[in-house]
Parts: structure tokens; sequence; C-alpha cells
């Protein structure tokens, strides 16, 4: 990827809505896409910042990028291995990694705070869409006085390629886990998540144990580039799926030319918790016949019966739609919180029931076509 002397532009990145913007002065070089010259942050001058304010805040390489001519990629060299890497590196010999951004990505009216946090793995730990990394916090395991933390696993939300098309990091899309006191009403810090506070706390050039890659259940198909793909998420379960995105919508890959269906449903508790909206947003615009986009906002949308929209609600007003296309051989995927997964089961029980079908033995076929995929956590 050719790169032009650096300087000091005014980037405008998309925030709240498609209608509204704020402009930050970045470093930024020219990449090549296609016929057109866009800019795009250098890995190595992006700068992070605790952003507390959703008028304040910039995606690190999640929006800027998403136009329809594509982006080049680099090395191609990734897409020659016939199988996935898996545990490159263990729990004994992680490999220190170096925070690159920490940028938050959800507005103050959500409930919690999610980051999206870039890491440089140099190339090091290379990986597939779809698969995780495991990341060890730094200190000492409460429970085994002298241990390392144990690993915690973090689905990766970027392509092959990181989001600098280099092939040298790793983006993790994390939710800051807080405890509060359910009689105080106060925070714990001595309970809160280690590993999400570790990651949402760090700063630019900060090292990081990184195990993996690790996974399979959630590779993307590639034999049929024409395939359908349902994707379901909650929360930061959309993490794998910005991934499969970027590498249809977003990336000029030789040897995978997107011509298929993507569906994505996005559960999420309101407005400000989208993820990545901007982003899903452009695709929609720009690949109208090969992207479609459902966003479930529990907090502020009512389902038919007038209760809280879920996933789960989406799922049953396009019902007939999903049917027909797990019929045809497509690929549906889950991934979110466990406690997700009940109420999806049993509204699709009762959608094949309605639909004279048995649900057991659809989901046994399901699997054995290898058209299910599940990572809850």
């Amino acid at each position: 990827m050719a790169q032009s002397a650096v300087s000091q532009v005014s980037l405008t990145v998309p925030l709240n809505s498609d209608l509204s913007f704020r402009k930050s002065v970045l470093k930024v070089h020219n990449i090549s896409f296609r016929e057109k010259s866009w800019v795009a942050v250098s890995p190595l001058e992006v700068t992070a910042r605790n952003v507390r304010s959703r008028n304040q805040f910039v995606v690190c390489m999640s929006v800027q990028q998403a136009s329809k001519p594509k982006v080049s990629v680099s090395p191609l060299e990734l897409e020659d291995p016939k199988e996935p890497p898996i545990n490159l590196h263990k729990p004994k010999e992680p490999y220190t990694a170096t925070i690159v951004s920490v940028e938050r990505i959800v507005g103050l009216k959500a409930p919690g705070e999610t980051c999206h946090i870039v890491i440089d793995h140099g190339g090091n730990v290379p990986y597939w869409e779809g698969q995780s990394y495991g990341v060890i916090p730094p200190g000492e395991n409460p429970k085994k006085p002298g241990a390392p933390h144990n690993v915690r696993l973090y689905s990766i939300a970027s392509t092959r390629y990181g989001d600098f098309f280099n092939g040298k990091t790793a983006s993790l899309c994390v939710r800051r886990a807080i405890y509060y006191d359910p009689e105080t009403g106060k925070e714990d810090p001595s309970k809160n998540g280690v590993c999400s506070n570790f990651l949402c706390d760090s700063k630019p050039g900060d090292k990081i144990e990184v195990t993996g890659p690790s996974g399979k259940i959630m590779l993307l198909p590639e034999d049929d580039s024409n395939a359908a793909h349902i994707m379901i998420a909650t929360g930061t379960g959309v993490a794998p799926f910005r991934g499969y995105l970027r590498r249809m919508f977003m990336e000029s890959v030789p040897t995978f030319r997107f011509g298929g269906l993507a569906w994505l449903f996005l559960g999420v508790a309101n407005t400000d918790s989208l993820l990545y909206d901007e982003e899903f947003t452009k695709y929609l615009q720009d690949y109208p016949e090969n992207f479609r986009y459902d966003r479930a906002l529990s907090r502020e949308q009512k389902n038919q019966s007038g209760g809280k929209m879920y996933v789960q609600d989406k799922i049953e007003e396009y019902s007939d739609e999903i049917f027909k296309l797990l019929d045809g051989g497509a690929h549906i995927y889950f991934c979110g919180l466990k406690g997700m997964m009940p109420g999806i089961q049993d509204t699709l029980k009762r959608v094949a029931e309605q639909r004279g079908e048995s649900w057991e033995e659809k989901l046994s076929q399901l699997k054995k076509n290898k058209q299910w995929h599940v990572e809850v956590y």
C-alpha cells in the first residue's frame, strides 16, 4: 500500500446520526481505493482519549473507510493458509502486544461503557474472521496466589488485516464490567471485571499479553461467495460480525468477492448503545441488494405485543424470510450473552410449529449442514 507524505488535515467523522459531524485533526496518509484516493489514520499516529461524551466520540478506523470503493489490503499471503491459525500462543507463553488506541464508542445515555480497542500484534498473532483472542490481565490471581490471572476470551472485531489493512493489528469490542452492590446501589471496585477494566483503562503504548487465536465455530464460510449469512447479536456480540462485514463490503480481497446477502440483527438498550452503527448504515446505503440491517432497541421500541423489543421479536417479525433463507442453505450466527439464546430458541420453535415443522428436526439438520453457529458467553 503506497504511502504519501504525512500531513495535518481535518478529518470528518460521523457522530450521533448521519447528519451530525465533528472534526478531529489527525495525521493521515493516503491509501488507494480502486480509482479513488481516501484518507486513513496511520496506526503509529493514533492517540487514544478517555472520551466521556458521544459528541466527542471518535471511532478509530471505524467509519471513515466505510464507502463503496474498496480498500486494498496486505499482505495477501494471509489468504494462503487452507486452515485457520489455532493457539499459536498459549497461556504459558503469551505474546506481548501493544495497545494502539482505546475509544469509547457509546453515548452518554448508554447503560455502561463499551470501548473499541486496537492492538498491535506486529503480524505475529494472525487470525481469521470469527476467531477470538485470549487476554491475560496484569496482576496476580486472587484465587491462586503467585499465579497470573486466568485468560479472558474476546471475539475479534476486525478482519485478518486489522483496522489499518496491513495485517498487524486486531480490534476488540469490550464492555467495561462494573459491579454495583444491590443493597447500597454503589459501585464495588473489588468485584469489577478485572480484564475489561484493564482494557478500557489502557493507554497507547501499554503492553498486553495475548493468547490464541482460538475458535472455529464462528469462522466465515467462504466456499460460496453468493451465500446468505444471517447474523444475530446482542451488545458486544456484534464483534465478529463487524469483521465479516468489513471483509464483505470494505476490503478488496482478490480471493473473496462477496455477492450474497448479509443480514445483521443487533439488539441493544437504546440508540446511544448502538455499536458501529454509522459503519453498518454506510454499507446499507452502498450495498442495498447485499446487506440488511435491523436494530432492536429494548428501551425505545415496542414489539407487536406492546412489550420491549428484543432481537427475538425482530426474528419473529421476519420469520418467513429467515426460514426460507435457511431452507436455501443460509448460515445463521448468534453471538452475545448466553441469556439471549433461550428467548431466540423459543421464538424459532414457535415459528416452526406455526409452519407445521418440527424445530428439533430442523435444528438438527441445520447443525448437520454446518449452517448453525453459536458463540455465547
